[in-house]
């Protein structure tokens, strides 16, 4: 199997909405961002499958050799190698690449986050500094236009903690900030436990509230020279922020499901943002919410 294969399948079968993003991208572009979700698959895939935190360490530490194997000409591992052809000349550095192995060792180090800066930080580490490195692959003239993808990665990961609260609850894991949950009133032991208790659904909404207005600053920031280049990360935010709106339509039951969209729908709002040069994600992540 080659390196392009390899990272080809791991986007397929991730079911990730980046996957449809992909798809519109020119070939060379598409193989940049192909190795780039592998990427990150691979090292966030060490900590959510690892039962053994000593074992999940080694594996992060032979994640940074191999970074610096790679920028060194000599990569090993598929990944890096289906990276290598795009360092030079797409933006992909190593101190980019470290920062989200350092954000992986996050998840090994805590469980709990008291506010949103110290969220909003490690939000950076496996998402915001993602989008950067996508948005270097994309291609872009303005260098505003890397403030935009970094605060869009943001929005993005924040928009995963909100569907993912059960999920995360099962391992151990709690990402909404501890004072918003002494704000509702709601428990740490609540989430654990998936108790629907009265002040969870204002809760929710309170950070669906910020996740929104992390998207419509994005795009706020977003050059319009770059607009047509940065189709791909409005494609995602059209996916993401319908994504938002189905969960509050069903009422933030996000403790006992995990409430997707159906692979048409995310291939619509994919289509639909490609062919509207990125226009229709943009009205829709500026309207005001009621």
């Amino acid at each position: 199997m080659s390196p392009e294969q390899y990272c080809q399948n791991k986007a397929v079968k991730s079911g990730s909405s980046f996957y449809y993003a992909f798809l519109f991208l020119p070939a060379r572009r598409r193989l940049a961002i192909t190795a780039l979700y592998a990427f990150c698959r691979e090292v966030d895939d060490i900590v959510d499958e690892s039962t053994e935190v000593s074992v999940a360490r080694t594996k992060l530490a032979w994640w940074r050799t191999e970074v610096e194997a790679l920028f060194a000409g000599n990569p090993h591992h598929p990944v890096t190698c289906a990276l290598e052809p795009f360092i030079t000349d797409m933006g992909i550095t190593a101190d980019r690449l470290i920062a989200i192995i350092n954000g992986m060792e996050m998840d090994l180090d805590q469980n709990r986050y008291l506010d949103w800066p110290a969220l909003k930080t490690y939000c950076w580490h496996v998402a915001g500094v993602v989008g950067e490195l996508s948005a270097s692959i994309f291609g872009y003239s303005n260098p505003k236009t890397l403030e935009y993808a970094s605060e869009l990665g943001i929005a993005f990961q924040l928009t995963n903690i909100i569907r993912d609260v059960g999920d995360d609850a099962r391992r151990g894991r709690i990402y909404l900030p501890e004072n918003d949950l002494q704000t509702y009133n709601v428990r740490a032991a609540d989430i654990l436990n998936a108790q629907y208790v009265p002040g969870f659904e204002a809760l929710m909404a309170f950070e669906a509230r910020r996740a929104r207005d992390l998207y419509a600053n994005a795009v706020s920031l977003l050059p319009n020279e770059d607009r047509r280049t940065q189709r791909p990360g409005l494609m995602m935010a059209a996916i993401y922020n319908t994504l938002l709106d189905e969960i509050e339509s069903e009422s933030w039951q996000v403790l006992d499901q995990r409430i997707s969209l159906t692979p048409v729908r995310k291939m619509w709002l994919a289509w639909k943002n490609w062919v509207g040069g990125g226009k229709p994600a943009v009205a829709q992540l500026l309207r005001p919410k009621p």
